[in-house]
């Protein structure tokens, strides 16, 4: 059984450039304040990494080398899974012996930039008669159940690029699949190799994007190592952009003119990554509505993939400019990098949320149920948006005490607004009939 509640809260807490070309868009070079700006910026470099490091930041020794053993654990079982699928298949006894798979690191892990905290984003790869139904979702989920190391295994069927989410020896793991035109899978294999992508179906190739990217990125971008401050791979390429715009800058500048670059970016002008290479509409949508086009290094025709509402591109915009304001003068001596950091205060900016609360009867339900229900909260966000006007879908979970049955709840900060008053119960209608549509999970109980 399942359960949806929403209402409004309350709380205590009240809130007391230009348009340019899209080639010729300028970057702020790097800036030069008081004397000696050249120490100055290398001090400040120096104690950025110090505060990484004070932060707990930066991956220990032993930390690497867990996440090394669970990579090579995770190669093993998809090297097993190809052959045990090629058994089931019946196939000669020579085609069971030259059947593999293997992985692929992608994300800050496959860029060197991760921290302590960090996810691994891994590709499997897996031979042309694997489908991603029945072998990857079932046969390979039921092996990684089977290992005692692997918990909380999450199935995000119907996403752009389905995945496994699962826990290993704690550490989180996002796990896609590729199927290429090849029974063989070698261990080293290079996904840019038409070799292995001739006939390659349309989920796969989406599913690989992410190793392309990294792959590009590593080719395009020198000094690496400055990408690690920014998470996902709009950021991602987004702080590439930067570094290769200003390939002999300090760490401190580089940090500042990536909060002046895009805090003042006149979008939805896209970011071109590759020079003079201006990648068509996506799908004749015109750029206005895909609000903050970045181009994918990796493929100059194609963007970055997101669901971006209007609230959330106020919100990321916002925190740009925020980012702006506080890292504008970096090299003034009473700099702290701490202010960086802080957490957003959402019951101080916000005097009204909206509560969310997700509950299953079992634990082991609770988080298909969740994937399921986030797979579709942007229309939810949507609706909000025409009735509301703006909101701040605040992504944390959190967990009421009081409660005795297993669940997750959201608060999402409700700006002002055309009205103060908002009919909830048609907006729970509408989602509701949203999520529960093309549900397959076990009996549903409507809790509102």
């Amino acid at each position: 059984m399942y359960g949806v509640f929403f209402n409004q809260e309350s709380l205590i807490f009240h809130p007391n450039g230009h348009l340019v070309g899209p080639f010729f868009y300028h970057i702020p070079g790097p800036f030069v304040i008081g004397s000696d700006p050249f120490r100055m910026e290398i001090e400040r470099s120096t104690s950025l990494l110090q505060f990484m490091d004070n932060e707990g930041l930066v991956p220990s020794p032993e930390e690497e080398i867990k996440r090394s053993n669970i990579i090579d654990k995770l190669r093993k079982i998809v090297m097993e899974w190809a052959k045990r699928v090629a058994y089931q298949r019946q196939f000669p006894m020579s085609d069971i012996r030259a059947a593999s798979a293997t992985i692929l690191l992608y994300g800050s892990y496959g860029l060197g930039v991760h921290n302590c905290e960090s996810d691994l984003d891994v590709l499997c790869l897996g031979p042309c008669f694997a489908t991603m139904a029945e072998d990857f979702f079932i046969v390979l989920r039921n092996m990684l159940a089977s290992k005692p190391e692997v918990s909380e295994i999450l199935c995000v069927k119907d996403a752009r690029v389905p995945l496994m989410r699962l826990n290993f020896d704690g550490i989180s793991i996002d796990l896609t699949y590729a199927k290429l035109n090849t029974i063989s899978v070698p261990e080293n294999v290079h996904v840019l190799n038409p070799f292995f992508l001739t006939n390659i179906d349309e989920i796969s190739w989406r599913s690989l994007s992410g190793v392309r990217a990294n792959i590009r990125i590593l080719q395009l971008v020198p000094n690496l190592e400055v990408l690690g401050y920014f998470g996902g791979i709009h950021l991602a390429v987004l702080a590439a952009f930067v570094c290769r715009s200003e390939p002999t800058a300090h760490l401190s500048a580089l940090v500042s003119i990536f909060f002046q670059t895009f805090a003042f970016w006149p979008w939805p002008m896209p970011v071109i990554f590759e020079d003079g290479l201006m990648p068509p509409q996506p799908n004749n949508i015109p750029f206005e509505r895909i609000l903050m086009p970045i181009q994918l290094p990796c493929s100059p025709n194609e963007y970055c993939h997101s669901y971006f509402t209007k609230s959330t591109f106020n919100r990321i915009r916002n925190e740009f400019l925020h980012g702006h304001a506080l890292t504008k003068d970096i090299l003034r001596p009473d700099f702290d990098w701490k202010i960086l950091f802080e957490p957003f205060s959402y019951v101080k900016k916000y005097g009204r949320f909206l509560k969310i609360c997700l509950s299953s009867s079992h634990q082991d339900e609770l988080g298909d149920w969740v994937g399921w229900v986030k797979s579709r909260i942007r229309s939810l966000l949507v609706k909000l948006e025409e009735v509301q006007g703006f909101c701040d879908p605040n992504p944390t979970e959190y967990v009421d005490t009081d409660w005795l049955v297993p669940h997750v709840i959201f608060y999402w900060g409700l700006c002002p607004g055309r009205s103060n008053h908002i009919s909830i119960e048609l907006i729970r209608d509408d989602f509701l009939r949203n999520i529960f549509t093309g549900y397959e999970g076990p009996c549903i109980e409507e809790s509102i």
